[in-house]
């Protein structure tokens, strides 16, 4: 009898998780659906056990669990590659996407998105409900968007939404093959190409939508509030990532607003060495009066207040958060 074609695939990443693979696994072939699906475990070359229990799960799941072990880590090359082998294998209608550290909850994770986007051909993508596990200090937190959520309503993704909060993670999204493919065609324009252009872009295609149900976990190594260490990376990141769509997106609206309040952060956060080319190149996007006082002061005052001010808001948002 020959195998029945996935109507979803699931995308897994899988690098030295061995302490949270099995619980990861074990949220994938738990699910309770009336279609066939596969998971597609991409092995980027562990060094712990991670191989020995994708195997494992392998041998006993074998209409599941389609493994792809590497011998070369694909990651450290910057090239896309892990993509393009990923999109080799994307057989189903749908894809859905866990890495190895996260995990699901729900059995019926699966099921509620495919009726979801069965019914809604307008909507490109379906994510849903999610805790946050603080590794460190075992605590569970409340998603970034949760104010944004109306009891037993779903919540709408745009890109008004999509400027103003991370609504959602990988480990909950489910998305069409076909507007996956078209966003991935496009990624190799964008240098630092990751998640926030893939939703970007997939807004751009359609409509996105979060369930009002929690169906997973996703696992935060670093807990506790950032260092300063970590703070300056993450803002030159965001330079990066959103200094590039505005490039290549100059018409959009939410786009440009969003990188004007990330060049703020940048000035705020740099010290003066780092502040004066930025304000140097992009001080015309500022057009407003408001905008051009909060650009000053963000670049008079020492980036060691913002960091300091920055470090009790952390802290009030996590303890916020916090159930």
């Amino acid at each position: 009898m020959s195998e029945m074609f996935p109507l979803v695939t699931i995308r897994c990443l899988v690098y030295n998780h061995e302490p949270y693979l099995r619980q990861c696994l074990e949220g994938f072939v738990m699910q309770k659906t009336n279609f066939p699906f596969e998971v597609v475990v991409h092995d980027d070359a562990s060094t712990d056990g991670s191989v020995a229990i994708i195997r494992e799960y392998a041998e006993k799941y074998p209409s599941i669990i389609k493994p792809i072990y590497e011998t070369e880590n694909q990651y450290s090359k910057h090239d896309g590659s892990i993509r393009r082998i990923m999109n080799e294998h994307m057989r189903g209608k749908y894809v859905a996407m866990c890495e190895g550290d996260d995990y699901w909850t729900n059995p019926l994770k699966l099921q509620m998105q495919v009726d979801f986007l069965e019914k809604n051909r307008e909507y490109v993508f379906c994510c849903t409900r999610y805790h946050i596990y603080e590794q460190k200090s075992g605590k569970y937190l409340k998603e970034y968007a949760y104010p944004y959520y109306s009891e037993n309503q779903n919540l709408e993704i745009d890109l008004g939404l999509f400027i103003r909060t991370w609504v959602t993670q990988i480990l909950t999204t489910m998305v069409r093959t076909d507007s996956l493919l078209s966003v991935y065609n496009c990624a190799d324009k964008y240098k630092y190409f990751r998640d926030v252009h893939m939703f970007y872009l997939l807004l751009k295609i359609g409509k996105g939508i979060s369930l009002n149900n929690f169906t997973g976990i996703y696992r935060w190594h670093g807990g506790g509030v950032a260092s300063l260490i970590s703070l300056s990376q993450r803002i030159q990141n965001m330079y990066n990532v959103y200094g590039e769509l505005y490039m290549l997106n100059k018409n959009d609206f939410f786009i440009r607003k969003k990188y004007k309040k990330v060049l703020i952060d940048s000035i705020r956060y740099n010290d003066y060495k780092k502040k004066w080319p930025i304000l140097k190149n992009d001080y015309y996007l500022f057009e407003k009066q408001t905008e051009k006082i909060n650009l000053v002061i963000s670049f008079l005052f020492p980036s060691r207040a913002f960091k300091t001010l920055f470090s009790i808001y952390k802290a009030i948002k996590l303890y916020k958060q916090s159930y």
